[in-house]
């Protein structure tokens, strides 16, 4: 008797209109998902589906206009995600951004935005997601970090790092809580990638091209683990070494 071929996996993806978000939805169309894409720029998420449609016409592909700072626009966003492609399997906490200053300068509204933005929108998206996976009893929950969230960082990277570590907590405590329920929790911690957010990084150490790390992140987030350090070489071989390293140190490579 034949294997009937398994169901087609329905993604969200914040943060989707550029940048890493285009890339994964790229990449898992290409694999035949079902996607939500959802960012603030409905130009860009329409340019996006236009393109995935062209390239892949048996794509389906819902599109979500949504500030994820903003929590009711966020679950609006989810609920009618859940609803166009009859369920979410997976979820993509990766809308950010990456704005400020070394704190007391010029920065502070920019730093207020980047911790929004990063910390208390992954904070909204889990709690949106959640409420489709938990009366389901199963899902993937997906928080892109940073190997930034590994030690604090000065200067325009203070805010950001920061954020990046509360995102990476999150991902561990609620891995926790759910242990049992069938949903999964993965933390995936890229390392510098030359996109438009970070364009205006002061340093960019052994920086990958976005297509290597795309496929690094795809291929993580398809095996469920608890963490992933992308792309794995090196960032995977220097995750204990940037924990360890006294702050001198660190400070001297890494800003």
């Amino acid at each position: 008797m034949p294997v009937p071929p398994p169901l087609r996996q329905r993604i969200l993806i914040t943060g989707a209109s550029a940048g890493l978000g285009r890339e994964m939805a790229r990449a898992w169309a290409a694999r035949g998902r079902d996607l939500a894409l959802c960012a603030r720029r409905p130009d860009a998420l329409e340019r996006l589906r236009d393109e995935l449609l062209a390239a892949t016409p048996s794509a389906v592909v819902s599109l979500h206009v949504v500030d994820v700072a903003d929590h009711e626009a966020v679950d609006a966003a989810v609920d009618d995600a859940a609803a166009a492609l009859g369920g979410l399997d997976r979820v993509v906490v990766n809308a950010g951004v990456a704005g400020g200053d070394s704190l007391g300068l010029d920065g502070a509204e920019a730093n207020r935005t980047t911790a929004r933005t990063n910390f208390l929108g992954a904070v909204h998206q889990a709690e949106s997601a959640l409420r489709v996976f938990r009366p389901a009893g199963a899902g993937h929950l997906v928080f892109i970090s940073s190997m930034s969230a590994l030690r604090g960082m000065g200067g325009a990277m203070n805010v950001y790092s920061a954020t990046k570590a509360g995102v990476s907590a999150l991902a561990e405590g609620l891995r926790s809580d759910l242990v049992g329920t069938g949903i999964a929790v993965t933390a995936v911690h890229p390392g510098y990638v030359r996109t438009e957010m970070a364009s205006h990084f002061p340093r960019m150490l052994m920086a990958s091209d976005p297509d290597r790390a795309t496929r690094a992140i795809v291929a993580a987030v398809e095996r469920e683990p608890a963490r992933a350090y992308v792309p794995a070489l090196p960032w995977a071989a220097l995750a204990w070494p940037m924990r360890l390293m006294p702050l001198g140190l660190y400070r001297r490579v890494a800003g």
